[in-house]
């Protein structure tokens, strides 16, 4: 019986296949399919589509800066809101000044603990945009968004 391995018809070269005879790996799915969008940008997306549109009924909206953050600021660093409450805020605003826009910012991480679905997740960053807008702008949410509110 003959234990010698046959010499590789390829030749030297770039490997095709792993030791356990499968193709090599690659990315899951191409990058222009969802899946490869990470959850940040998912999420970005999601505030996105909020703005734009609540900025058909208010064009204002536009002179005011849209952020994502991932968690609120413990300490008081910077020109970002400042968690000083027992519950975790899911967004906050800036106001105005020293030649800055307005900016409403949103916390990713406290939203998608909240969430357990895209939908569910669309539905609350919705209702947190439109919250601190009414904020900023000083209205009511049900002002800003007539469906405000709604399931």
């Amino acid at each position: 019986m003959d234990n010698r391995v046959p010499p590789s018809a390829t030749g030297p070269g770039p490997r095709r296949r792993d030791r356990h005879g499968r193709g090599m790996r690659g990315p899951i799915a191409p990058p222009q399919v969802p899946l490869a969008a990470s959850r940040a940008e998912v999420f970005a997306d999601l505030v996105q589509d909020s703005v734009e549109r609540l900025e058909r009924r208010w064009p204002q909206l536009a002179d005011i800066d849209f952020l994502v953050l991932e968690v609120p600021r413990l300490d008081g660093r910077g020109d970002h809101p400042v968690w000083e409450d027992e519950t975790v805020p899911l967004g906050g605003t800036i106001p105005a000044g020293d030649g800055r826009r307005a900016r409403v910012v949103v916390y990713r991480r406290p939203v998608e603990i909240r969430t357990k679905g895209r939908d569910e997740r669309a539905a609350l960053v919705h209702e947190v945009v439109v919250e601190q807008v009414a904020e900023l702008l000083g209205l009511t949410p049900e002002t800003v968004d007539p469906r405000y509110g709604e399931d």
